[in-house]
């Protein structure tokens, strides 16, 4: 157990002071968060989370005795590091959409150049195994992990808004993720021990980062939050299916949202406040409630997901569904109720 503890630790113990001192820089030099249709905050905060969490995890996992720097393991480290770079461009000066787009489809194909792939699914309904290793069954693991790389790091990215929300989830997310890789059947030590370090890094910022914020994780740390448990979620046996139930809140989120701008003809990837954590905020929840009220929900889908097999996954995942559709319209309707009422 200790060789899982010590690096969550490690990385935990370098996070804090690093914020420390990067903060301080920031302040020196203005790095300030950039004003945005998501802006929410009346006192600046410094958008230099990201920087500092690439740092820490990638030099805990490079200086890691039990880890062999594989291809795979590689590429996700690469990964981090051009997001960050593009990332960090934008919390200084917005970078058009499409531009962060191209990017994240580019590290999701080098990673999979590298072999962060999907070799089998699960079928949900049958409990059967569809191989997808061999012949025209690449080309389709190749699109599900590019899909699922560019899914993942915008629905954690669109979390940041909030204080305290994205690296919260990321850090009961990549939990899951390590209990997840020490089951007997799944048995993958190192997968534990990245996600450890991913853990203790996310939760060390949180610590800036929880309401009220010191610091935010930025275009720079959402897009390394998200990467990395949507790599993750592929190393640890292609149980995608447990990171999906986990990440049910912000993925169900991401596509409502996608669909409402289509539906409205707006830019697919545009920033707005139609979430529908700014639309809670609007009804007067505050940003700490907001984030527990998350917090309690993903930990228990995440329980969930550790103790049931496809189908108990598929219909927990139609229940989240439902219920986020649920709350989505009564909540809209008392928005658009109140403001009735104010004229």
């Amino acid at each position: 157990m200790i060789k899982y503890l010590f690096p969550f630790i490690t990385a935990f113990l370098l996070t804090v002071p690093l914020m420390f001192v990067f903060m301080s820089l920031a302040k020196l030099i203005g790095w300030k968060e950039r004003k945005s249709a998501r802006h929410i905050h009346e006192k600046d905060v410094y958008r230099i989370g990201g920087v500092v969490m690439v740092l820490v995890f990638n030099l805990v996992i490079f200086l890691n005795k039990d880890l062999v720097l594989t291809p795979e393991l590689w590429g996700m480290m690469a990964g981090t590091i051009v997001l960050m770079v593009v990332g960090a461009r934008d919390d200084v000066k917005e970078i058009y959409w499409k531009i962060q787009f191209f990017f994240q489809v580019v590290v999701s194909v080098l990673v999979f150049v590298l072999g962060v792939r999907i070799y089998y699914i699960t079928n949900p309904l049958s409990g059967g195994v569809i191989n997808m290793e061999y012949g025209i069954g690449v080309l389709f693991s190749a699109a599900l992990v590019v899909i699922w790389i560019v899914t993942v790091i915008n629905a954690i990215n669109w979390l940041d808004g909030i204080d305290g929300l994205s690296s919260g989830i990321a850090v009961i997310a990549a939990v899951t993720i390590a209990l997840l890789s020490l089951k007997k059947e799944v048995s993958q030590p190192a997968v534990a021990i990245i996600a450890a370090v991913f853990s203790g890094t996310a939760l060390g910022f949180l610590v800036f980062n929880f309401n009220p914020a010191r610091a935010m994780a930025g275009t720079s740390g959402a897009m390394f939050l998200g990467f990395s448990i949507a790599v993750l979620a592929v190393f640890s046996g292609t149980k995608i299916a447990t990171a999906i139930l986990v990440m049910a809140i912000p993925i169900i989120d991401f596509f409502w949202v996608i669909g409402q701008r289509i539906k409205n003809g707006q830019p697919v990837f545009r920033p707005d406040r139609n979430h529908l954590h700014y639309r809670l905020l609007e009804l007067g929840w505050p940003q700490k409630k907001i984030a527990l009220v998350y917090y309690s929900i993903t930990l228990a889908i995440a329980i969930v997901a550790l103790n049931t097999r496809a189908i108990g996954k598929s219909l927990t995942l139609a229940i989240a569904f439902l219920v986020m559709l649920a709350a989505s319209l009564v909540i809209n309707k008392k928005i658009s109720f109140g403001k009735t009422n104010e004229k």
